[in-house]
């Protein structure tokens, strides 16, 4: 995956072009932020200083066609529609939600992760764009699936699906209770390799959260899935912020939007 450093912050790619669509994901380098934060932590509810968290978005802003439609996640499946303008309308609360779609050029969708996946969606002409948050509990909802709904009925027409996955908890890593592998039976538990019995602890499971979002991208018929293959906890070169590998750490942002035809 390619890296690229622009002159306030670093961020990471897929390595194919998507017509009509450009994205990419923050890393942690870059920005004005202090420990345990450092550096370009972009979550404002990440109990971080507010005024270097808005720092750090006005810097990001200048690289974007617009300004980001944040959401207040909450690892649900609601996905709301950022051609609503009232929904984003300057001063208001973000809306509740876990994903968001658009069909307008220069529309820009952000997710914030720390371990969770972001997930961006396309058809291949680039006419609609999806963007989602699917940490365990949104993924086993079915956030994606929710999230490719919303696209088909605002673009009818479109077709010819794809995906990227960003960086998130590698399967290494993730290691989960039995009640994450209930959540997901009949829904990718009983592929293989995707719940393997924890090495260390009886009755713990090593989760491939990746994997997972990549079987039911497929299951949704989406034919094109690029996986970023990144661990946000044991990135040797620690380029993401990880909630499970720090716990009071920033925010990373997927930025995704579609350009002019």
């Amino acid at each position: 995956m390619p890296q690229t450093t622009q002159s306030d912050f670093t961020f990471l790619a897929p390595t194919q072009t998507w017509q009509g669509v450009q994205l990419f994901c923050t890393t942690r380098h870059g920005g004005v932020g202090q420990p345990p934060y450092d550096t370009f932590n972009l979550g404002l509810g990440a109990q971080d200083d507010p005024a270097t968290v808005l720092e750090n978005r006005q810097r990001l802003r200048q690289r974007l066609p617009g300004e980001p439609a944040w959401l207040a996640q909450v690892h649900g499946t609601r996905v709301v529609d950022a051609d609503q303008p009232a929904l984003f309308a300057p001063g208001q609360q973000p809306p509740s939600a876990d994903a968001c779609v658009t069909a307008q050029p220069r529309r820009v969708l952000a997710v914030l992760t720390a371990d969770c996946l972001s997930v961006v969606l396309a058809d291949q002409a680039g006419s609609v764009l999806g963007v989602a948050h699917a940490g365990w509990r949104g993924l086993a909802a079915g956030v994606l699936e929710a999230t490719l709904l919303k696209m088909q009925a605002k673009v009818p027409r479109a077709s010819d699906w794809r995906a990227w996955v960003g960086p998130g908890i590698g399967a290494q890593a993730f290691q989960v209770g039995q009640e994450v592998r209930q959540a997901f039976e009949g829904q990718g538990a009983e592929q293989p390799g995707l719940f393997l019995p924890d090495p260390l602890v009886i009755g713990k499971w090593r989760a491939d959260l990746a994997g997972l979002a990549c079987w039911r991208l497929q299951k949704m018929g989406v034919a094109t899935i690029e996986n970023s293959g990144l661990c946000t906890v044991n990135d040797p070169e620690r380029r993401f912020f990880s909630y499970r590998r720090d716990r009071v750490t920033g925010r990373m942002a997927t930025l995704a939007w579609l350009a002019p035809s």
